[in-house]
């Protein structure tokens, strides 16, 4: 009996030791949320291009027999870049100056007979139908001459296809063929940035897209060197969301950027956004929930907690501006979220609005 008097007593404390696990009260840290105007200042990462790049190729195919460029070298106006294999073209060439020679032999001597039928038919020594076979004769000569001169341009046009001459002046930022590969007729032989603008380009959310304002001007600076620095103004706005981040790439014009800033430097762009009414709550309060943001809100009856998914319109190192999910009075976690679990019951320490 006092065996087993002993184990119902353990049992017992067993029981209220469970008890007191359950019914634990975790003290954590809130604030109640209140729509405020807020304007933050929005920094992302970025890089350099230029404003525009041409690529360059050849408009025949053929064999590559030189390529003189390479990646970063500088090209200017009218330089030859590449070279193809050019004995098919020569051959065509010599074809058509050939049918060319012909066709004005056929011609003078058609000509010649235009003019002997002339002065006979005056004289009525011929018949008028032979005249009129003689200029008929003449007038396709002519024609053949005409056809033979244009096959012949064609010809020495697409002997000059065989190379490619830059009609601009930039630095190579890429090239797409090593001597000695068959290329097609379009197919990009080298990429040149276009001297004369340079872009920031930066992928931006949508939220903070959204809440740019008008023509804002932006303050570009060099990540490795922020003491270099240069003003910018938005040049370009992609129409479409990339599929996989969802951002949208947006171009920035720099004005008068300094030369450490070269292609494919990575610099950080700062733009402060329109003052919106908003919910602002700490960068330590949000958790994620799945794929989403979210926060641990108490319920000010119950005193326990449950989390709601959040929708960020922009945010900061320290703060972030709560685009949807919360309403003006909710009592919101700022400290302790990573302990907690839903439906636990918290102790509040301190509510500031």
């Amino acid at each position: 009996m006092v065996a087993a008097g002993c184990v119902l007593v353990l049992l017992a404390a067993c029981g209220r030791g469970s008890d007191e696990q359950t019914q634990e009260v975790r003290p954590v840290r809130v604030m109640v949320t209140d729509k405020r105007m807020s304007g933050d200042t929005v920094s992302l990462v970025g890089s350099v291009q230029a404003e525009s790049e041409a690529n360059l190729s050849f408009r025949i195919s053929g064999r590559v027999t030189e390529r003189r460029v390479g990646v970063g070298d500088r090209v200017q106006r009218g330089q030859v870049i590449a070279r193809l294999d050019t004995q098919d073209e020569e051959i065509g060439v010599q074809a058509a100056r050939a049918q060319l020679s012909a066709a004005q032999a056929q011609a003078v001597e058609a000509d010649n007979n235009f003019v002997r039928m002339r002065g006979l038919v005056a004289q009525d020594a011929v018949s008028r139908a032979l005249f009129d076979q003689a200029q008929a004769s003449r007038r396709a000569t002519q024609s053949q001459v005409e056809s033979a001169q244009a096959q012949l341009n064609l010809a020495s046009n697409r002997l000059s296809y065989t190379r490619i001459a830059s009609d601009v002046a930039g630095v190579v930022t890429a090239v797409g063929a090593e001597p000695g590969e068959v290329v097609g007729a379009g197919q990009m032989i080298a990429q040149v940035a276009r001297e004369g603008g340079r872009d920031a380009v930066f992928d931006v959310p949508a939220a903070v897209k959204d809440s740019a304002p008008d023509n804002p001007r932006i303050t570009v600076m060099l990540t490795a060197d922020p003491r270099i620095t240069a003003q910018g103004r938005i040049r370009e706005v992609a129409p479409r969301a990339d599929p996989v981040t969802n951002t949208f790439r947006i171009n920035v014009g720099l004005i008068d950027p300094p030369a450490a800033m070269r292609l494919g430097s990575t610099v950080t762009g700062r733009m402060k956004l329109d003052s919106v009414l908003g919910i602002e709550v700490p960068a330590a309060a949000v958790i994620r929930s799945g794929r989403k943001a979210a926060v641990w809100v108490v319920d000010p009856k119950a005193h326990t907690v449950s989390t709601r998914e959040i929708g960020i319109q922009s945010s900061s190192p320290s703060a972030m501006m709560v685009a949807s999910g919360l309403n003006q009075g909710d009592i919101v976690v700022t400290a302790g979220v990573q302990a907690l679990r839903p439906g636990q019951k918290v102790r509040l320490i301190e509510a500031k609005p």
